[in-house]
């Protein structure tokens, strides 16, 4: 049995060792979602339930050590964990019970949260962390538990009321489920219908891992309030286009992305932010309400948006400003609903790095006096006239499933209209188009551009909203269901 000093009193905080990092649990990486940031996936065989589930087998994590382990089955354990350290395991069936296996040495004890998704994901279970008597010195708990069928990320949190480490893990066991894990997770249909005010259809049949749903009496109360809005009336002639817009710059750049890959603080590409100033890995619905900063107005709006940063000769590019529209497309305008509270999707494929010739779909373009007057050496790019600039508009769905805030890929919750134009079958209700129009302070040269994702054809934008209900419902009836073309602060 091993006798680690480390492991004899609880270190001091300022010098224990954190780190935050991908696992090698195997040699293949695998894509997370649309981001294109690639994460080492722990070994399948290790992963695959029901059965033991090792600690040391992590996805991802913080804050973590592994260490030669003195318990019964020798191997490792993961050590050093401390109140606000995470292990992630992807592609697991969770089943009906868990069991950890735990050592400490510290009195004060706490508890290790099991979430799905990330580590402020839906609370399955708290397993109690006592003292064992020793680092190695483990025993058993079993907890009980509810999860969806299917593949899960499974996110084990550390809690407890003082700073040093309080456990050791050396493994999980997930109990069976009724239905074998498979390459596809099974699905069940939500048990949740649209509100009655919206149109209403068939949802799409899954719950599983990475659809959020929309939580319905906070939604019933937003559309109950929107229904009762008197339009402004319109006066004189205003341009007849359902349009108003968040005028917006660049507030800051992380290596974040709180959608695909939430709690993961560097682990994405670099990305350039928009709107509210305290968006980062951790972002939440509630973290943005809660702040006021933003680099977008109207100030109501506290969304965050998103796109891969821009880079010239290994520079980063930033847009000198990004117009959000809020628009529709559809031929009838007056069934759209706003944006439902920590509503999110994604456009483009971060993932998608082929050639974009002149004439390729995806285009950068130059906005301004002169236009195009070449391009790149690679052909991927536009060289713009002195007297214009280089330019990109992302134009997300106009329809949504009206039952799911998110899903897996960020992109299955949203779709296109109909052939008629209208928000029907999957996707029943309409919400305002969403795009954005990026203007950078550059016209180019031969050399051409890379983007912090890729090749041009890995554009792609975020939105995250968290508007202030009043001021995005009386946009939305005012500008789009009256089709009346508004400002940033929403007049005709």
């Amino acid at each position: 049995m091993r006798t680690d000093p480390l492991h004899v009193a609880p270190p001091n905080p300022k010098t224990r060792r954190r780190v935050t990092r991908a696992a090698l649990g195997s040699a293949v990486a695998v894509a997370l979602g649309a981001s294109g940031v690639y994460i080492a996936n722990a070994n399948a065989a290790e992963t695959v339930v029901p059965g033991r589930l090792q600690a040391e087998a992590f996805t991802a994590q913080s804050g973590a050590q592994t260490e030669s382990t003195g318990d019964q089955d020798g191997g490792q354990n993961v050590g050093w964990l401390a109140n606000g350290d995470w292990l992630r395991y992807d592609n697991v069936a969770v089943g009906t019970t868990v069991t950890a296996r735990l050592a400490s040495d510290n009195a004060a004890g706490g508890s290790v949260e099991l979430r799905l998704g990330s580590p402020t994901g839906t609370l399955l279970t708290t397993i109690p962390v006592a003292r064992t008597g020793g680092w190695q010195k483990y025993v058993t708990t079993t907890a009980t538990v509810k999860a969806p069928a299917g593949p899960q990320k499974l996110v084990a949190v550390m809690k407890s009321k003082q700073a040093g480490d309080f456990v050791n893990i050396n493994w999980f066991t997930l109990g069976a489920t009724a239905t074998p894990p498979t390459s596809t997770p099974p699905t069940t249909a939500p048990t949740t219908k649209p509100p009655a005010t919206a149109p209403t259809s068939t949802p799409p049949a899954n719950t599983g891992a990475g659809w959020v749903e929309v939580d319905q009496a906070a939604w019933k109360a937003q559309v109950a309030e929107f229904t009762a809005m008197k339009p402004k009336a319109i006066t004189g002639n205003p341009v007849r286009v359902a349009e108003f817009n968040a005028s917006c710059t660049v507030s800051h750049s992380l290596a974040d992305d709180p959608i695909v890959l939430p709690g993961l603080p560097g682990g994405s590409h670099m990305h350039s932010f928009l709107g509210n100033d305290s968006t980062d890995a951790f972002t939440t619905a509630d973290t943005l309400l809660k702040n006021a900063g933003s680099s977008c107005k109207p100030l109501e709006d506290r969304s965050a948006y998103w796109i891969p940063s821009l880079l010239e000769n290994g520079k980063a590019i930033e847009p000198h400003g990004v117009t959000v529209y809020y628009g529709s497309r559809l031929s009838d305008t007056t069934k759209t609903m706003p944006f439902p509270q920590g509503f999110r999707m994604i456009v483009g494929d971060a993932k998608r790095q082929v050639a974009t010739p002149k004439g390729a779909p995806g285009q950068f373009w130059c906005a301004g006096a002169g236009g195009e007057v070449g391009r790149s050496a690679d052909g991927n790019w536009p060289v713009c006239a002195k007297t214009a600039e280089l330019t990109f508009q992302l134009t997300f769905p106009d329809c949504w499933d009206g039952v799911h805030l998110d899903s897996p890929d960020h992109k299955s919750h949203v779709g296109p209209a109909d052939g008629s134009g209208q928000c029907s079958g999957k996707f029943p209700v309409a919400i305002p188009s969403l795009s954005f129009v990026i203007g950078y302070p550059t016209s180019g040269s031969d050399a051409g551009f890379k983007l912090s994702s890729g090749n041009a054809s890995s554009m792609h934008g975020d939105a995250f909203f968290a508007w202030d209900n009043a001021a995005l419902g009386h946009r939305v009836k005012d500008c789009i269901v009256q089709k009346a073309k508004c400002d940033t602060f929403g007049n005709h």
